[in-house]
């Protein structure tokens, strides 16, 4: 490989609405439609009861926790998370869903306090709110000078890449867009008349070779191109034979990394041609503590990922993760008993890997991908 390493960070789901928000020092309107919940802080209520009370309101920075601290110490180039919040106070709340997720627009600092260069939107929540909360959450994010991809006033905003500057003149350029499977209504596609996210309809070859041929169109030499993709079932190991085909036309057709989000906990990460594919990065904020229900998957474990890749050629040298546990609405460090479960889980799952290398006493995962490995069987175990 040549030159100095790469780093990015990568994170999956940032939910500060509902509960989140209202622990925050401005918290909005906490009245919800859901079928057994109409009150945001009875989320709240369900975290204490679990693992203690929370002192509200809490700095902008609690809900991070030793997340900040992990990323200012590995210090990464670029910094990439979704969004999967409203930012608005609109009370617009949209038709058919089960759930809605808003925080308050003076709470901004929260987000702001883990510094990210993209916040991808192609998602699920973020037209929650109808199209006022969209516009909403696109004024309050750029006011806080934060870039987006995913979403926008028309199809060309929501198909824009974000564009993040990196030494020697380079790109980092994070293409954002989102699927039916992880819940996103097929109506929320933006159109050229019409504010919305970008949306594909299905993992077909068809629908990665239009995103490669834009990534094509914007690639110059020397960029590191990244699809974000929001997609399939929240809770499962299983990669669909489909996505999996998906993600690998990606990376054939120029695409350097594929950041897969949606799922509640983490799902396999594979090597294809040298390049990473994260099939699931699992949440990292949310108010989902003394929610019961499958727990064999683990959901209170959260994964701060650090993947390093050669800057010319985008392939990859390691994945670094940090293991992370939801307490009290804040994150910290995993135990070793924790961070050894999630080692055999990601050995078990994952493919075109070297075994998980556990280092104390930080309890940071390193995979390094096997010379030579590149067509590997995601989601299926290692023999």
């Amino acid at each position: 490989m040549g030159g100095d390493l790469l780093t990015l960070f990568f994170c999956g789901d940032v939910m500060l609405g509902r509960g989140v928000d209202q622990i925050l020092p401005h918290p909005g309107d906490p009245v919800l439609r859901e079928g057994y919940v109409r009150d945001a802080r009875v989320y709240v209520e369900l975290a204490e009861a679990a693992n203690g009370p929370i002192d509200r309101p809490v700095g902008f920075s609690w809900p991070w926790g030793e997340a900040l601290r992990a990323l200012d110490e590995a210090a990464p180039a670029a910094r990439v998370l979704n969004l999967e919040t409203s930012i608005t106070q609109s009370a617009d709340f949209a038709r058919g869903k089960e759930i809605h997720y808003r925080m308050s627009p003076a709470n901004v600092p929260c987000l702001t306090a883990a510094r990210p260069d993209v916040c991808v939107l192609a998602n699920n929540h973020v037209l929650d709110f109808g199209h006022q909360g969209l516009a909403d959450t696109l004024d309050a994010l750029a006011g806080a000078g934060l870039r987006t991809a995913g979403a926008g006033a028309d199809a060309d905003a929501a198909d824009r890449p974000a564009s993040v500057p990196l030494d020697g003149g380079r790109r980092l350029l994070v293409f954002s867009f989102g699927m039916p499977s992880s819940g996103i209504p097929r109506p929320w596609a933006a159109a050229p008349d019409r504010a919305g996210v970008a949306f594909v309809a299905r993992p077909s070859s068809a629908a990665a070779t239009a995103i490669t041929d834009r990534v094509r169109q914007r690639k110059r030499p020397g960029d590191i191109a990244v699809a974000s993709v929001h997609w399939g079932a929240n809770w499962g190991y299983h990669v669909p034979h489909d996505e999996a085909a998906f993600a690998r036309t990606l990376i054939d057709g120029g695409v350097d990394l594929v950041h897969g989000h949606s799922s509640h906990h983490p799902r396999a990460l594979e090597v294809y041609r040298g390049k990473l594919v994260i099939h699931g990065c699992g949440d990292f904020i949310d108010d989902y503590e003394g929610i019961t229900g499958y727990e064999q998957y683990r959901d209170d474990l959260r994964l701060l990922y650090l993947v390093s890749v050669d800057p010319d050629t985008g392939a990859l040298h390691d994945v670094r993760i940090t293991p992370l546990q939801a307490r009290r609405m804040r994150l910290r460090r995993a135990s070793q008993q924790d961070t050894r479960w999630l080692r055999q889980m990601l050995d078990r799952i994952s493919s075109g890997f070297h075994p998980c290398v556990a280092s104390a006493p930080e309890g940071t995962l390193t995979l390094r991908p096997v010379q030579g490995s590149g067509r590997g069987s995601a989601g299926r175990s290692r023999p």
